[in-house]
């Protein structure tokens, strides 16, 4: 009996000690965990002895071609709380002081806590950007609210009311921006469009910190070790845009209540001198607290004033795509210089169809050109893709096609430095291959031929073709910044892409668009002093009334801008584009437009294109006529 009672209290110790070494062991494991491996103790040490703020860049400036301040900044305020902090505040005082009401501060507090990554030791936004008399009022009474303290940032600020599409605007950063790239935190700002979004690694600089001293009672009593860790921010680079602000001014109040855009390019270097689209907005409007309300309300408008048309608008270039198509049958050996075509009002293989206006016949190219005769470049094409004599199919014909129209800048984006650029669309082989099953040619695609049909292309692409004519044979990839503080602009900015066709067929196109502004449809670009080279453009629209276009450069020798003018539902392209297409010339060349022009200049500021609008000019001796 002894013996067996022994043996249960043997039992018992080694029941005993084994709990006591598992509950020793529990407790060490605690401990490495709590000291060793997780950092809650040491962010509660660090935020009881220090605290870390982050020290915001100023934003690089914005400055025109001319050096003239475009965007700056402005500082603002922000309202951080260290939520572990916040106690035994006087909820009424505060929200009183703020101008808020008790359910958004409880929103608020709640809506902190939800945010990703959340911690009660870090600072967090409260509220944001705070003129300075809001951030006053809170700054008087801030010993009063434990956990609370302001942060200083900088707001854009615009200092004309133009250009909203190139410069863009800066908003909070998403989840995306945070993954993608560790620079940014909840609440932080980036650039969201134009510009400012290209180039936000420019612009944006690097975030400096500073550590504070905290007593006991959670006071800053100061920098700890007089700032020796601190990290200095640095400011954002400035950048110079190749805009100049007075023609992007005047092109978006010419264009006032039109929908469509003005592009204009020096064609040696590429660089972009204006890039107007209609309508547009003031860029102020999406900055500060209401910029979210203000974009709702813009993105709601029928009209789509977001919506960049020089760049992301597609369209049928019309007959401004003709140039185009002459320089690839030159190139090609369709046509020459004594090459003729005959015209009866349209084109007679077809019945008439396409239409053209009358002129005499038959025609070569370049009095074709001055025209704008469609026959003519109808049977350039019928010759190219249906005859067997230099192609064995017409796919190998139309591959060949594309590829020189490709050349010159259509079908792909161009590589603009703005976000969102629409790459346009010329078809191929492939696609007509399925439109018809194998079984077509060249006037199944007739329209093609004279830049209808399937060809779609951005004004910034038919504004290229212009600069490459000018440039006889090559064009710079346009750009909107010419130059960016202590650093090189990208190659592709700085580096001609040649097409491949012979220069001396740019020099027979050129004397063709010379010949419409000297006598053909475009006779109003003609300046007296300046040697204006055009085309105008009529194009189809199955939706309305036609659309307006004209592209021109200048001069004709040693050429210094290349411009287009594309006008939705305008009419005949000497009825709105062309003038415009004058008016901004006449901006560039001398400065200001002559007095006895201001008839033209109010008339078309206020010219409508509603459905109920006077569809051509009611002004003797002026030409109305074109393609």
């Amino acid at each position: 009996m002894i013996e067996k009672r022994r043996y249960n209290n043997t039992g018992r110790r080694l029941i005993i000690a084994g709990a006591v070494v598992l509950l020793f062991l529990f407790y060490v494991v605690r401990l490495f965990m709590l000291q060793i491996v997780s950092d809650d103790y040491k962010k509660s040490a660090d935020s009881n002895a220090f605290q870390k703020r982050t020290l915001y860049p100023s934003r690089g400036e914005i400055y025109d071609s001319k050096n003239r301040l475009l965007v700056v900044n402005q500082p603002s305020y922000d309202i951080m709380c260290i939520m572990r902090e916040v106690k035994q505040l006087d909820t009424v005082d505060f929200c009183a002081t703020l101008g808020i009401d008790r359910a958004v501060f409880v929103s608020r507090m709640a809506a902190i806590r939800n945010t990703p990554g959340y911690s009660p030791y870090t600072p967090q936004v409260f509220m944001n950007q705070l003129s300075a008399d809001e951030s006053g009022a809170l700054q008087e009474k801030l010993f009063k609210f434990p956990g609370f303290n302001i942060r200083t940032r900088s707001l854009r600020e615009y200092r004309y009311h133009n250009a909203a599409n190139v410069l863009g605007y800066t908003g909070e950063v998403d989840k995306k921006d945070i993954e993608a790239d560790d620079y940014y935190v909840q609440r932080d700002y980036s650039g969201r469009s134009g510009v400012e979004r290209s180039y936000e690694n420019i612009l944006r600089g690097e975030k400096g910190e500073e550590i504070l001293l905290r007593d006991s009672r959670g006071r800053i009593k100061g920098r700890y070790e007089d700032g020796k860790y601190d990290v200095e921010p640095v400011s954002g680079k400035k950048i110079t845009l190749s805009i100049d602000i007075d023609l992007q001014t005047y092109g978006e109040a010419l264009m006032g209540e039109k929908s469509g855009s003005i592009v204009m390019i020096e064609p040696a270097t590429g660089k972009v001198l204006c890039l107007v689209s209609a309508p547009t907005y003031d860029p102020s409007l999406l900055n500060g607290r209401q910029l979210g309300d203000h974009y709702q309300t813009l993105g709601r408008d029928s009209k789509r004033p977001l919506l960049d048309r020089s760049i992301m608008g597609s369209y049928s270039p019309g007959s401004t795509f003709k140039p185009a198509q002459g320089l690839i049958l030159l190139q090609e050996g369709i046509i020459n210089r004594e090459k003729t075509y005959t015209c009866y009002n349209g084109y007679p293989f077809l019945g008439g169809h396409p239409l053209c206006h009358t002129h005499f016949s038959p025609i070569s190219l370049v009095p074709a050109l001055a025209t704008s005769c469609n026959a003519y470049f109808c049977w350039g094409l019928h010759e190219m893709l249906d005859s067997r004599s230099r192609y064995d199919s017409i796919q190998s014909a139309f591959e060949i096609w594309k590829k020189h129209i490709v050349s010159m800048g259509y079908g792909y984006p161009l590589g603009i430095d703005l976000p969102g650029e629409n790459r346009g669309f010329i078809p191929n082989k492939d696609y007509y291959n399925k439109a018809y099953k194998r079984r077509w040619n060249s006037s199944s695609i007739i329209s093609i031929a004279i830049g209808q049909g399937e060809i779609n292309a951005t004004p910034l692409q038919i504004c290229n073709l212009a600069a490459t004519i000018a440039n006889r044979g090559y064009y710079i990839v346009p750009h909107v910044v010419s130059e960016i503080q202590d650093t090189p602009l990208a190659e592709q900015y700085v580096t001609k892409k040649y097409t491949g066709i012979e220069t001396a067929h740019y020099d027979m196109v050129v004397e063709g668009m010379r010949a419409a502004v000297t006598g053909g449809t475009c006779r109003q670009l003609y300046l007296s002093d300046v040697e204006v080279c055009g085309k105008t453009g009529t194009v189809q629209n199955p939706h309305g009334r036609d659309h307006s276009a004209a592209i021109a450069f200048a001069p004709m020798n040693n050429p210094r801008v290349a411009i287009v003018v594309y006008i939705e539902n305008g009419g005949f392209g000497a009825q709105v584009a062309v003038p415009i297409a004058r008016l901004m010339l006449e901006k560039y060349f001398y400065g200001n437009v002559p007095a006895y022009e201001q008839w033209l200049e109010q008339r078309m500021k206020t010219w409508s294109t509603a459905p109920n609008s006077p569809n051509y000019i009611k002004k003797e001796g002026v030409t109305t006529h074109d393609d």
